[in-house]
């Protein structure tokens, strides 16, 4: 039987839950976006660990674990109020579609059609536009409460954001004893359409705004990325990153090289796509004693170092968000796809599924 308890919008969490007593999915009310109401979902392991997602956005509001000294935090930033969603945060946790990263000058072919996106990152369209399933509502089920489980629905109608098609897309997450978050996602269209879905957490392992992540250790299964331009759209050439800054094949101090790009914000060419067995990609943080593990089956992961983070955003207890201070590994396909005929295709046909699953898993060292 699903679990329910309605509280008001600005009741505080709980972060110390008792695991027997809360295991399992609870919705909450969480406010109203567009006339519709708001939820918030806490997703409990038996471990007292928990998720938090809402169906504004899909985004994962908070990632609740202990640290290596017992102390509970969030691994990821986020809000204990929708009103700091709504205030055109940079994608903090939340679901990104219909074509998560950029497509050039907002433009892309199929066939012998041309469409014109909304360019929203200076020349090029980035995230879905100026408003993509980030800041939309989602139909929200609790399908499982072992292991708890949310299902995510949305139609995005033809036309929406200047895409075709009708697509169809469903995301369930699942929070398991392991403290493994699965996300699959699931789309179907009934016209051709690019697709490449992600979810946009910003972590911190250590659960403290106040610590840069530039002391993070980061591996990355990639012998090669993917070169950009000033504007950050992929040269189509994919490079080695032996001898480079961007050389994270084996594990490395985010911080020791940064400085000679001046930040991260690459597409990572996966060497090990689509084997769940084997992680393409491990952070980790001495001071939490932190591990995050990331399995998926794209071809490619974007790693961006939080590099405009400026401290215009704060936390609920008010610390500025300052640069570096958190980052993103977006399972993804490559950016400009649509617009590069030597990368991974993007364009689902009907009659098509498009189905994905990525895999972040938690544990202490």
């Amino acid at each position: 039987m699903t679990t329910s308890k309605d509280i008001s919008t600005h009741t505080q969490p709980d972060n110390n839950l008792d695991n027997n007593q809360n295991f399992g999915v609870v919705k909450e009310n969480f406010g109203e976006a567009d006339n519709q109401p708001i939820y918030l979902f806490t997703l409990s392991n038996r471990k007292g660990d928990q998720v938090k997602i809402t169906n504004y956005g899909g985004i994962v509001t908070a990632w609740i674990s202990q640290d290596k000294n017992g102390n509970n935090s969030s691994i990821v930033i986020g809000y204990q109020h929708l009103d700091g969603y709504l205030a055109q945060t940079p994608y903090f946790g939340a679901l990104i579609g219909r074509f998560a990263n950029r497509i050039a000058k907002g433009k892309f072919s199929i066939g012998k059609e041309t469409y014109s996106l909304a360019v929203n990152n200076g020349e090029n369209h980035l995230h879905g536009g100026n408003k993509g399933f980030d800041k939309v509502v989602w139909d929200a089920e609790i399908i499982n409460n072992d292991p708890p489980t949310l299902l995510l629905s949305y139609l995005s109608k033809h036309g929406e954001e200047s895409y075709p098609g009708n697509l169809k897309v469903t995301v369930r997450y699942t929070f398991t004893d392991d403290n493994e978050l699965e996300i699959e996602y699931n789309a179907e269209t009934d016209k051709s359409t690019p697709v490449n879905l992600t979810n946009h957490s910003y972590f911190n392992l250590t659960g403290d705004v106040s610590n840069s992540i530039l002391n993070h250790i980061l591996m990355i299964d990639a012998d090669n990325y993917t070169p950009v331009d000033s504007t950050s759209i992929p040269t189509g050439e994919i490079k080695s990153v032996t001898g480079t800054a961007f050389d994270f094949t084996k594990p490395e101090k985010i911080g020791t090289k940064i400085n000679e790009i001046g930040g991260y914000d690459h597409n990572y060419v996966l060497n090990n796509k689509d084997n769940f067995a084997t992680p393409i990609a491990i952070l980790t943080d001495d001071i939490s004693g932190r591990k995050l593990e990331v399995f998926t089956d794209q071809p490619g992961i974007q790693f961006y170092s939080g590099n405009f983070l400026n401290g215009t955003f704060k936390t609920d207890d008010g610390k500025a968000i300052e640069k570096h201070t958190a980052l993103c590994l977006e399972t993804q396909h490559f950016p400009d796809s649509p617009n590069q005929p030597e990368f991974p295709s993007v364009i689902l046909h009907p009659g098509e599924k498009y189905h994905t699953t990525t895999k972040y898993k938690l544990s202490l060292q």
